[in-house]
């Protein structure tokens, strides 16, 4: 026993160092790197369920459509949500209602995705412009018919800034792991 005891003391501070070390790169991957977030609501029923956990990473990280992202709270929204990026900057928009259809720079969505139409009745009262402005993104839930997204003025186009992060994979409940 005694043995064992020298053998502590004698790599105390190697022990102390690797554990403060493992647990600053730890702290650093959680923080700058990847976060695990909640979905809150059904607005991207099917594809996510309200009460999720994902894992989400920032780390240079540009979104594209068709991602599902975190949005912050920032000083424009209530609390954090997630949502599909439909458009991003330069993009052109078109939103056919008539034929329940997105265009996203004259090519149709294709949105296997989507729980029921392409709008649901959902057109909101947003005037959304023909090109999405340096910045911004244009976001959709997949539960169109009741999500609030960028064709609602309380929510709008969204600042790029306000992105959290994209989210990677689903991890709870088990049933519901696997890549996003």
């Amino acid at each position: 026993m005694k043995k064992f005891g020298r053998i502590i003391k004698n790599n105390l501070s190697f022990i102390i160092t690797f554990v403060v070390i493992a647990a600053l790169l730890v702290s650093a991957l959680f923080i700058f790197g990847i976060r695990i977030v909640t979905v809150d609501g059904p607005s991207m029923d099917t594809t996510l369920e309200s009460g999720e956990k994902l894992v989400m990473t920032n780390f240079n990280y540009t979104p594209r459509t068709g991602d599902i992202i975190v949005v912050s709270k920032g000083a424009s929204y209530d609390h954090p949500f997630i949502k599909r990026v439909i458009a991003t900057e330069g993009q052109h928009l078109k939103l056919d209602y008539e034929n329940d259809a997105i265009y996203v720079d004259g090519k149709k969505l294709d949105e296997p995705y989507i729980n029921g139409s392409t709008f649901a009745g959902n057109y909101g009262n947003y005037v959304i412009p023909e090109v999405i402005p340096e910045g911004k993104l244009f976001v959709m839930g997949d539960n169109r018919y009741i999500s609030r997204d960028s064709r609602s003025s309380s929510i709008g186009l969204v600042d790029r800034e306000n992105v959290m992060g994209k989210a990677q994979m689903a991890l709870f409940p088990f049933n519901r792991f696997g890549l996003l």
